[in-house]
């Protein structure tokens, strides 16, 4: 099966193409540019979904569902906002189709144009803010904690699965608040959600920040982020928490009556996920075999394979094979017994590798007569002899480990691959041969940030929230004062 796949050493391009191919999480689609989401991937980002909804929910946020289309008008109310997105919207002029005179099929009818053109979402910022003035008058009617889930559409040129499709599938937060402060901390908060959540689910370390004002958000006032390493020693952005301030409130003339009985604009925050974290999840932590999933998130945590012959070996195995899947279900673990017999051993060994699954159980009649049991790990591809009794209490500790073992690993590869520099040698020399995060002191100005990116392609992936890198020095292009360092990378 391994073959099948192109090594990273090779190709790391071509290798995540085949995992997300071969792992049955995506198929190309007749649509240029979107995907199809096949059951296996569609599980998985169900699991990463159901977690985060958990999440929400928690902190207080409750789900609502807003409209597809957005009016062009609504777009054009919000400068910066608009100047953003205008290259990557997909514009609805007509509303009916009709036979063609001449027989080919169907044709535009051209009588049926809109009197106003409606974009297809590519966020859904100001739709939202257009319901809100009708929801909001008074301060008692505020805060307002909505998040959806939904698809949105970002007319991509060049795309790629999972990481950049010109249709996703993600989440969007959006909530109104009576005071900047309030605004300002519900931004920062659903950020520390993301980073639990991308930490603790998938088993990704990530590095919190403030984005530049050229890499933040179209209409955001800050942009917060995590920044996750995969392993090519490239940056990716694996979510995004923003404080739009008053701007949309503005823009739809959102106001309300304050405490003091004074009009007010409403302060705003919006925030969101998407599928692209099934991408940085494969690149994370997968190898050349196939995917490995945290258990926590993966769609199918064991799987039990028979080995037999003769139909009353098959009997003893199936009973206790059946014992073994009620105790994990009873347990909330997600297991299968793949009694399939169109299929060889060997041949699933090589499946359930290549689709991640966590840990396999082998069934062999010497190892019942033995009351022994084969359980083989996906991580560490190691295998042990266990004890048939209290088998299920055993791959229940074993799942937690793995989804330890997993972070471990990842986080000290991301922290191998931080790296200071001082000088532009330095630093584009840690670009070319090392990769991961560089440390580096900028200027602050967006002629050096640019420049620099148009130098090596590496882009300022965020300021860090934490005191990572505060020391003065010189900006290591324009050699002016800097204050403190910021993280540099190569990125998808």
């Amino acid at each position: 099966m391994s073959k099948e796949i192109t090594s990273r050493a090779q190709d790391y391009s071509q290798w995540y193409n085949d995992l997300v191919l071969k792992g049955g999480l995506a198929d190309y689609s007749a649509v240029r540019g979107c995907m199809v989401i096949k059951p296996y991937g569609f599980t998985l980002w169900e699991n990463m979904r159901d977690a985060l909804d958990k999440m929400f929910k928690d902190t207080g946020h409750v789900n609502a569902y807003f409209p597809l289309f957005i009016p062009k008008s609504f777009l054009s109310k919000e400068a910066a906002h608009v100047e953003g997105f205008a290259k990557e919207c997909a514009v609805v002029t007509h509303y009916r189709l009709k036979n063609d005179p001449d027989g080919k099929g169907v044709v535009v009818d051209p009588e049926a144009k809109l009197d106003e053109e409606l974009i297809v979402r590519p966020t859904s910022e100001t739709i939202i803010w257009n319901t809100y003035k009708d929801w909001i008058q008074s301060y008692r009617d505020l805060p307002i904690l909505v998040n959806q889930w939904a698809n949105v559409v970002r007319w991509e040129m060049r795309t790629r699965l999972f990481l950049r499709t010109a249709e996703f599938l993600w989440q969007e937060g959006h909530t109104a608040h009576a005071t900047q402060q309030e605004a300002e901390e519900e931004a920062k908060k659903m950020l520390d959600v993301y980073a639990q959540f991308v930490e603790e689910f998938m088993a990704v370390p990530v590095i919190k920040g403030v984005k530049t004002e050229s890499e933040r958000f179209a209409g955001a006032i800050d942009t917060y982020c995590i920044e996750a390493l995969m392993q090519d020693g490239k940056a990716l952005q694996a979510g995004t928490s923003h404080f739009l301030g008053q701007n949309f409130a503005k823009a739809f003339d959102v106001q309300f009556l304050n405490k003091e009985n004074k009009q007010e604009y409403v302060w705003a925050t919006s925030w969101g996920v998407s599928t692209r974290l099934v991408g940085a999840l494969v690149m994370a932590h997968s190898d050349d075999e196939g995917l490995i999933l945290p258990p926590k998130i993966a769609p199918l945590q064991v799987v039990i394979v028979p080995i037999y012959k003769g139909e009353e070996q098959k009997a003893l195995i199936d009973a206790k094979a059946e014992e073994i899947l009620a105790n994990l279900k009873t347990m909330g673990i997600r297991a299968k017994y793949d009694d399939n017999d169109n299929t060889r051993p060997g041949w699933k060994f090589a499946e359930y590798e290549m689709k991640g699954v966590p840990v396999r159980v082998t069934l062999g009649a010497r190892d019942l007569a033995n009351n022994q049991i084969e359980v083989a790990r996906r991580d560490t591809k190691t295998k042990e002899t266990i004890h048939a009794d209290g088998i299920s209490q055993y791959i229940d500790g074993l799942l937690l480990d793995i989804q330890t073992n997993m972070f471990k690993k990842a986080k000290t590869y991301r922290d191998e691959h931080i790296t200071k520099a001082d000088t532009w040698d330095e630093f584009v020399k840690l670009l070319d041969e090392k990769g991961g995060f560089v440390l580096a002191h900028w200027d602050g100005t967006a002629t050096t940030e640019n420049e620099i990116k148009e130098r090596t392609k590496a882009t300022i992936r965020c300021i860090p929230v934490d005191d990572t890198g505060i020391e003065d020095g010189s900006c290591i292009l324009s050699g002016r004062p800097s204050k403190r360092r910021v993280l540099f990378a190569r990125a998808y």
